[in-house]
């Protein structure tokens, strides 16, 4: 399932997507595209057109002589794992230094960071607590207290040192710390206490200790304050393979720096929760109240590369998706996720449902005409504005279409002056344009029946019945004889899939203005349709075209007639 990029505009808020009805036909995808260039002239510059479904094949027509794309598919609007992270991450690598972590996170004021691979995969979590577990040992054992397993390399980065010679640099070894500021008696049995070739030496200007220690033929020597090791006992060093680093720390800063230089990997929390980028906010909610985790990667279905991470209170207020609405004002007909967002403008020519509810005031135009194509082009007019020629012809095909070119009884004066306005915009002869468009598709002749089914299809709950009534329009009915059993068992598996107590499918003959009603679902409903049967679950509907202004009315009062149980 596709599911909205949620791309942030320049200015940090989401796009605002101008969308029209699930199974979108022609009127609905012309409208939005229409309404977003006039949304992106007036109020909203980043206003976008999308879709909630595919294209039929005269609205492909109508967009190919207009040369614009389609709109941006969308199938769902529910916000999800990347909806609400944030993407710009600070994250480390394993091979990375404690400072160098500690640093970046302090910098950042953060707690937790995604510990991340070369190629972005996440393989840990890391705290300033987990973090500090670096620098406190065991008290109890003094070995384990001195013990710091690093790289001289780190070693050497961390104390912006200078490494005067030395080998096997960035081999990661357990080195043991031990700090010559005592007498040279002292200094030489703790030279003899550990293992010489871990030893690390801090020290300063004390030639007598550098000297020792080249005599115990210790690992390291590290020089602190600015001291530099004699000419000849750093050639000895460099002959024996002892690294000498130099810094200008002092001694107590030098050691804890070299404890800084460990990498962080063995900080590494590797029993996490990560979560998808498409997994949806309510099923983030429920994995996530228990655990004491508190910072959660999001990564990418097919790569499991990070995407960005968020915390439990990024689920208290999620962004909220903008719309405007087109071509319908009823939740049930929306791309999933519409009640949750922020709906700013709604623009349709259908009846009022009643629940679509907002938070705030919005702009709601709804008006008795053929077409929300019409609306559209009103209010450039009202705007004092021109469409341009594209979308000109964008708004002519589904006023053209939904209008059954002015011959539909919803067809209102208002309808006809505005097509003759846009065509003039388009350029186009209506007539000409009008019978192209009609004949650019015969959905009965070649498309699938699930095709047919969804292609204008739209879903309403009346009087407790949730129904679904398809149309399509054809310039013949010459091939619904051949599909008719194919059409049944399809309109039936979609009603029982979907659980509709009546799904109905109209296949109306656009020039003799009949239609044919296809039938299934609840037997008390079908027995209520008063229109002449031609078979069982099939009826004549001759005259009636529009499925808003004369179908839908009759079934209404079916339905109030028939018996639910």
């Amino acid at each position: 399932m596709i599911q909205a990029s949620f791309e942030k505009t320049g200015a940090g808020k989401l796009p605002v997507y101008v969308i029209g009805h699930k199974n979108p036909d022609t009127d609905a995808i012309c409208s939005a595209i229409g309404c977003a260039e006039l949304l992106r002239l007036t109020r909203y510059p980043d206003a976008v057109a999308a879709c909630c479904g595919g294209l039929n094949p005269r609205t492909r027509w109508v967009l190919a002589r207009a040369g614009l794309e389609a709109p941006h598919l969308i199938m769902d609007l529910r916000p999800t794992a990347e909806t609400i992270c944030r993407a710009d991450v600070i994250q480390a690598r394993e091979h990375e230094t404690f400072l160098d972590v500690y640093q970046r996170m302090e910098r950042a004021e953060v707690r937790t960071i995604p510990i991340v691979d070369a190629e972005g995969h996440v393989t840990g979590l890391a705290s300033i607590q987990d973090l500090l577990k670096l620098l406190l040992h065991n008290i109890e054992d003094k070995t384990e207290a001195r013990r710091v397993r690093t790289t001289l390399a780190n070693m050497a980065r961390t104390l912006e040192g200078h490494i005067a010679c030395g080998t096997d640099l960035d081999t990661e070894l357990d080195f043991i710390l031990t700090v010559s500021a005592s007498s040279e008696e002292t200094v030489e049995d703790r030279l003899h206490e550990y293992p010489r070739e871990q030893l690390v030496v801090v020290v300063g200007d004390r030639p007598e200790v550098h000297r020792m220690a080249l005599d115990v033929k210790v690992r390291a020597i590290v020089l602190t304050g600015g001291a530099q090791m004699a000419p000849e006992l750093l050639e000895r060093a460099r002959k024996e393979g002892c690294a000498v680093i130099s810094c200008h720390h002092d001694t107590a800063s030098t050691t804890q720096l070299i404890r800084c230089s460990r990498r962080i990997a063995d900080a590494v929390d590797r029993t996490f929760k990560s979560f998808g980028a498409k997994t949806h906010i309510a099923n983030l909610r429920t994995e996530i109240q228990h655990t004491p985790q508190s910072l959660f990667p999001v990564v990418r279905e097919d790569t499991g590369k990070l995407v960005g991470v968020f915390s439990k209170s990024d689920l208290l207020e999620p962004p909220r998706q903008r719309l405007v609405l087109v071509d319908h004002n009823e939740l049930s007909q929306a791309v999933p996720g519409a009640a949750d967002a922020n709906i700013l403008e709604v623009l349709d020519h259908h009846r009022l449902s009643g629940n679509l509810v907002s938070r705030e005031p919005i702009r709601f135009i709804n008006e008795p005409v053929g077409s929300t194509c019409t609306i559209v082009a009103r209010l450039y007019q009202l705007s004092g504005l021109r469409p341009s020629p594209a979308v000109a012809i964008c708004l002519c095909g589904g006023l053209i279409s939904d209008t059954l070119n002015l011959t539909s009884p919803t067809t209102t004066n208002t309808d006809r002056d505005i097509l003759s306005w846009l065509a003039g915009q388009a350029g186009i002869v209506v007539d000409e344009f009008s019978r192209d468009f009609f004949a650019a598709g015969s959905l009965l002749r070649a498309s699938p029946a699930e095709t047919i089914l969804n292609t204008d299809r739209k879903e309403f709950i009346e009087n407790g019945w949730n129904i679904s009534i398809s149309q399509i329009e054809e310039l013949s009915l010459e091939h619904f004889a051949s599909r008719a059993d194919e059409l049944r068992q399809a309109l039936h598996a979609m009603a029982t899939d979907r659980q509709y107590d009546f799904a109905c499918l109209i296949i109306t003959d656009i020039r003799k203005h009949y239609s044919l009603l296809l039938t299934t679902g609840s037997q008390s409903v079908v027995d209520e349709i008063d229109f002449p049967h031609l078979a069982p679950d099939l009826f004549e509907m001759d005259g009636v075209v529009s499925r808003k202004k004369q179908f839908f009315p009759s079934i209404c009062r079916v339905l109030a007639r028939a018996t639910k149980g």
